[in-house]
């Protein structure tokens, strides 16, 4: 495994630091296990310091070679490494999943002809680097404004001003590459009429516009790109510059901000073990983590025995000495598309932020999961039995809206079951005739108002009293009610409004 590079001065050093947990977070969602995940990590790490160092302008000045800035260039690097070891026979250390895109026409988009690219990559590689560098660490990243302001060396008090100025340069960007991009007529006819009625929050989609964009990938995306309101931004750039995973990776990095274990953080003093002019230094890890958890857990507990035994058996102050509190949860990957407009949960605090996949079948040191495909599995059995109402519900069901927007909506069902589970199916019945358009971390199939989602391969196992979710994109019109009759493997489960 090669080691990382040194870092050539303090600026590349700052880079390093603030960029190798990004890096890191990704590789690990490419992989089947955490040592192949550092091992891509790190490969991609110095394939993309070699392509920066590469494209840097001549010391006297000169044209600046369109790129990304450092955090997406490096993430574009894992992406490029993970092609390669699939090419070079390593594959089978990749995720499943990412195995199959790497061989489909999304994945070919990125190395193929520059009109036919992402827009949203093509967009951020035409602003200026700094401005693109703003606009991922806030969008992507979810950084603070104020630590990304100072890590930049911008004022403080004028970061808002000028976050607001990028994200129309951005969009800017993202309506003249539109326009340069080949396209049909039909698509052409929307060019205009797309531009119009992403300018604004309240602008209503005409009809016919909102079923050429449900039939027309190209175009979808330009409207993501476009639209600056409803929290769409982010899913645009993390989907169009890192690709396969861009939303799991979001998710992650918004998990990784809010507890403030972002790698860029800007404490003053933080050793993050790169120095200029040596080599960087081994962190600690996941598993050394996980160990000392184990460790201090196991003592924990042997005290906690030792007083239960010298008191007879008698229940100590406090509680039960297992009060069964849930773990953190893992939620890695759903984006939650800025502030939430129409929020619905379902049988759960409303403090508890739903998770993409908490049932995980990779390697143990692990905690990454893929991000699905869609297909179309059959559907519940019918007549499918009922639990008596005075019986527990062998389940419990929470339902999210994500984000809501003027035709369609993002949602996550989370569910805990009491039993454990070989392969799950959910099914549930939408009240306003929204229609699901993609899913992950699940396949659907829909029929009518009823909707069944079973299991990916890799998350079909859950552990008794365990948690997996899934997410999806769906439409709607006129209203959107929370669905009713949620089954799990035909069983009726609990749900609270």
């Amino acid at each position: 495994m090669p080691d990382l590079p040194t870092p050539q001065d303090a600026t590349e050093a700052a880079l390093f630091s603030e960029s190798w947990d990004a890096v890191l977070s990704y590789a690990d969602l490419c992989t089947s296990g955490s040592a192949a995940g550092r091992q891509l990590a790190t490969e991609a790490f110095s394939r993309g310091v070699r392509e920066a160092r590469a494209h840097e302008p001549p010391a006297r000045g000169g044209r600046r070679t369109a790129r990304l800035p450092g955090i997406p260039l490096l993430l574009t690097a894992v992406r490029t490494t993970a092609e390669a070891w699939e090419a070079q026979g390593t594959g089978h250390r990749l995720d499943p999943e990412l195995r199959l895109w790497l061989h489909s026409g999304q994945a070919a988009r990125y190395t193929g002809p520059p009109l036919q690219r992402p827009l949203a990559l093509r967009a951020l590689k035409d602003m200026h680097e700094a401005d693109a560098a703003l606009l991922w660490l806030v969008e992507v990243e979810a950084l603070p404004l104020p630590d990304v302001a100072r890590r930049l060396g911008l004022d403080p008090v004028a970061a808002s001003v000028e976050l607001t100025e990028v994200r129309g340069l951005f969009r800017d960007r993202c309506r003249r590459n539109h326009l340069d991009t080949p396209m049909d007529a039909e698509c052409r006819s929307y060019a205009r009429l797309l531009d119009a009625v992403t300018r604004s929050s309240g602008a209503e989609t005409p009809e016919d516009l909102s079923r050429h964009l449900a039939t027309c990938v190209e175009c979808a995306e330009a409207a993501a790109c476009l639209r600056l309101h409803g929290g769409e931004t982010a899913a645009a750039l993390a989907s169009g510059v890192i690709g396969w995973g861009g939303l799991a990776y979001l998710e992650r990095r918004r998990r990784a901000a809010e507890a403030g274990l972002s790698g860029g953080r800007t404490d003053a003093g933080t050793d993050r073990g790169v120095a200029v002019g040596t080599e960087a230094r081994p962190r600690i890890g996941r598993a050394g983590i996980l160990a000392a958890a184990v460790i201090v857990s196991g003592l924990a507990l042997t005290v906690s025995l030792m007083q239960l035994g010298d008191s007879g058996g008698r229940t100590t102050a406090g509680g039960d000495v297992g009060d069964n509190r849930r773990a953190a949860d893992p939620r890695p990957a759903v984006p939650s598309l800025g502030p939430v407009t129409g929020e619905t949960t379902v049988g759960a605090s409303p403090t508890t932020r739903p998770s993409r996949s908490a049932a995980v079948t990779k390697s143990p040191d692990s905690d990454a999961e893929p991000q699905g495909k869609s297909t179309s599995p059959v559907a519940d059995p019918p007549g499918a039995p009922e639990p008596d109402k005075a019986t527990p519900a062998p389940c419990r069901v929470r339902y999210h809206v994500d984000s809501e927007w003027s035709n369609g909506f993002q949602a996550t069902v989370t569910v805990t079951t009491a039993g454990a589970l070989d392969g799950w199916s959910v099914g549930w019945t939408f009240e306003n005739g929204q229609r699901i358009t993609q899913m992950w971390d699940g396949t659907f199939a829909q029929v009518g108002s009823r909707v069944t989602a079973k299991a990916a391969a890799y998350n079909k196992e859950v552990a008794a009293n365990g948690t997996f979710a899934f997410g999806f994109l769906s439409s709607w019109h006129d209203s959107n009610a929370v669905p009713s009759r949620f089954t799990v493997n035909g069983l009726r489960c609990s749900t609270a409004g």
